[in-house]
């Protein structure tokens, strides 16, 4: 896991199979990644423990689809 400092708001977030399905709104507490409203206006929430690693972006352990169905809507 890495440490949440290096969570940027505006980072990409690409899942394990290459594609971005989220960008980065800000942390949300010490384990806890926000991201920015999708086309519908929603925030959605997922856990640090996912990201593998950080630089331009973040890379996630799964894939888009499956993180979307695992993601919350609520810290």
């Amino acid at each position: 896991m890495i440490d949440a400092n290096e969570v940027k708001a505006g980072l990409p977030v690409v899942c394990s199979n290459g594609g971005q399905f989220a960008v980065v709104d800000h942390m949300q507490g010490a384990d806890t990644i926000k991201l920015k409203k999708d086309d519908a206006g929603t925030h959605h929430f997922m856990p640090l423990a996912w990201v593998t690693s950080a630089g331009d972006e973040l890379k996630i352990d799964r894939p888009g689809e499956q993180a979307m169905k695992e993601w919350a809507t609520a810290p």
